[in-house]
């Protein structure tokens, strides 16, 4: 995960997204760094629209928490659709992870 923070620290700071630039952002973090995650991090984000993908998984749902002290069924109720709605959430981010390596 520290790949991708280390790539998207790099866009926020309008920085060119290298092999050099990543592997500078990781070691100044005191992370272990492995030149082949790097080359696939940098291969996968070829032709990706970064501040589109960063705002497409910001714009995702969140799912509300029931109100405390609601009655037992209505709060099971509302709480089945939220589960449903955090597993497509879920899948959207790990899509969006796939493609950062």
């Amino acid at each position: 995960m520290e790949y991708v923070y280390a790539a998207m620290l790099l866009h926020s700071a309008g920085k060119e997204i290298n092999e050099k630039n990543v592997k500078a952002v990781l070691k100044g973090a005191g992370a272990d760094v492995d030149d082949g995650r790097v080359k696939a991090l940098i291969a996968s984000l070829d032709g990706i629209d970064i501040e589109e993908a960063m705002s497409t998984a910001v714009a995702a749902p969140v799912a509300a928490a029931p109100a405390a002290g609601g009655s037992g069924a209505a709060a099971a109720a509302e709480e089945a659709p939220a589960e449903e709605e955090e597993e497509e959430e879920e899948a959207g981010f790990e899509g969006l992870g796939s493609l950062f390596g």
